[in-house]
């Protein structure tokens, strides 16, 4: 048997591999304390069974995401399915029955580096999508913004990121089913909106942390979603470079996609701790929460975060920031790393699949959104 982890975002530690089960441990984040993220190769003999121990799972950033967990495993990297494990409180256990010479196992579907410049590529074929470098990554990475649509003749701005949180490989998998959607010349609900609006699209917040296998934070051990106050170059370039380009557009919409490790929906959270959160925050938010509802079964609103008190929210988020500094609608998107319970896959759980399809859902509500502002202001 061999297990090897030394390939984009891979991340495992063979403690031992001559027990029974064979011990591994997640590697933790760069000058952080998260972990959680894995990402291996196991190979061995087909027929023969294998069980595997994370022995340091119950230490992990969020233990109650091992609960009723399934691994995520592939044989040719393409197609993924799940395999049951068990979670102690300590360690999670898991056996894999070989049927392939090798099998890739994973925290959840990878959304490799590669595949992320791909994308790049095929956007920017689109003669409505310009791909620009705001600057590079600590590890010299390129920071690409994707711009679609007019700036100098739309009416509406709209923002979208992902991967602050690297690990939350499910966010880039959204954000290409979205692209997918927006510039699909056979879809007229896209052709209609980029009549009016320009889409801000960064497909991959953490390209560093993405490559290296953390789960949460960037090549300086910084987690990006706590930066948005006061970001700099030296710790936070990302959110720096972002955040600037934010503040010189401006925008309508601001749209935050994540992955959340313990909850089995998909939900929103909003910024109705901020200061200066009003009427125009709660209804913009209802607006667009009660079109997502109707749009797509896979998004529900009843499970969710605990809504921050007024005035207590944390401004380091960047939704939080985002809501505050343009006044407008700021929302983070949370997909589960399990499955939708409301609409569970006892195959493949929470899949690339579904996270395309939930964003080519997500066009409705951004334009029930926008629409209501255009007649509000009229």
């Amino acid at each position: 048997m061999h297990i090897s982890s030394a390939f984009d975002s891979g991340n495992i530690k063979v403690i031992d591999k001559k027990s029974t089960p064979v011990e591994l441990a997640i590697r933790i984040d760069n000058q952080s304390d998260f972990y959680q993220w894995f990402h291996f190769r196991l190979e061995g003999e087909v027929g023969n069974e294998y069980p595997l121990r994370i022995s340091n799972a119950g230490k992990a950033a969020y233990p109650e995401g091992w609960e009723n967990y399934r691994v995520c495993a592939s044989y040719d990297r393409h197609n993924w399915f799940r395999i049951d494990a068990e979670y102690d409180g300590k360690a999670l256990d898991f056996t894999v029955d070989l049927e392939q010479p090798s099998i890739y196992l994973a925290y959840f579907a990878p959304f490799s580096w590669e595949r992320h410049l791909d994308l790049i590529a095929w956007a920017q074929s689109d003669d409505r999508v310009q791909a620009e470098t705001l600057g590079l990554t600590l590890d010299g990475r390129d920071m690409t913004l994707l711009t679609i649509g007019n700036p100098d003749t739309a009416k509406r701005k709209v923002w979208m990121i992902a991967r602050q949180h690297p690990g939350e490989t499910m966010a880039e998998w959204f954000v290409e089913g979205f692209l997918e959607t927006l510039l699909d010349e056979s879809n007229s609900a896209a052709m209609r909106i980029l009549q009016d609006t320009v889409f801000y699209v960064v497909p991959n917040m953490n390209p560093d942390g993405s490559v290296r296998g953390h789960l949460r934070t960037n090549a300086a051990g910084a987690n990006l979603n706590r930066e948005w106050q006061s970001p700099s170059m030296e710790r936070s370039p990302e959110v720096y470079l972002v955040r600037e380009r934010m503040l010189a557009t401006g925008g309508d919409m601001f749209l935050d996609i994540h992955g959340d490790e313990a909850l089995p929906y998909n939900f929103v959270a909003a910024c109705e701790g901020v200061p200066g959160y009003d009427e125009k925050h709660a209804t913009l938010e209802n607006i667009f929460k009660d079109a997502f509802e109707k749009a797509s079964p896979d998004f529900q609103t009843e499970q969710g975060y605990p809504l921050d008190k007024p005035g207590e929210a944390n401004m380091t988020v960047g939704t939080n920031w985002c809501g505050h500094q343009f006044r407008t609608l700021a929302l983070t998107l949370e997909m589960p790393f399990k499955d939708n319970d409301t609409l569970p896959d006892p195959i493949e759980g929470w899949s690339p699949a579904r996270c395309r399809s939930l964003a080519r859902d997500m066009l409705f509500p951004i334009r029930e959104t926008l629409a209501y502002m255009d007649e509000a202001e009229k």
